[in-house]
């Protein structure tokens, strides 16, 4: 006895709808010989967008760059112990407000 709910039956799935099963045949001699010569029987290409290209360019040289100026903190070191490394609070401020207005959403 079969069930019928909202359409639905107990009716076999066929195995491929639609097409002429000419497809499956192309694939499986496709599949053929790549396992035989190891190479695709079609051509693949591919091409990357100018962005894609800086991208990789900037990646590279991000890669290149050292991490830490290691002059500059010799130099900020020396300051500090000969006592003429100065803190301007004003500067800081401002920088600091600067850097919080980039983070918050406009509109």
């Amino acid at each position: 006895m079969s069930i019928d709910i909202n359409g639905i039956s107990n009716k076999p799935i066929p195995a491929r709808v639609g097409g002429t099963g000419d497809e499956a045949k192309v694939r499986q001699q496709q599949t053929a010989q790549t396992a035989e010569t190891g190479q695709s029987s079609t051509n693949d290409t591919f091409s990357l967008s100018d962005s894609a290209r800086q991208l990789g360019k900037l990646d590279n040289a991000s890669s290149a760059a050292p991490v830490i100026d290691t002059q500059r903190v010799e130099q900020v070191k020396q300051a500090i112990k000969d006592g003429s490394y100065s803190v301007d609070p004003v500067k800081i401020a401002n920088k600091l407000m600067q850097f919080e207005s980039m983070l918050k959403p406009k509109g």
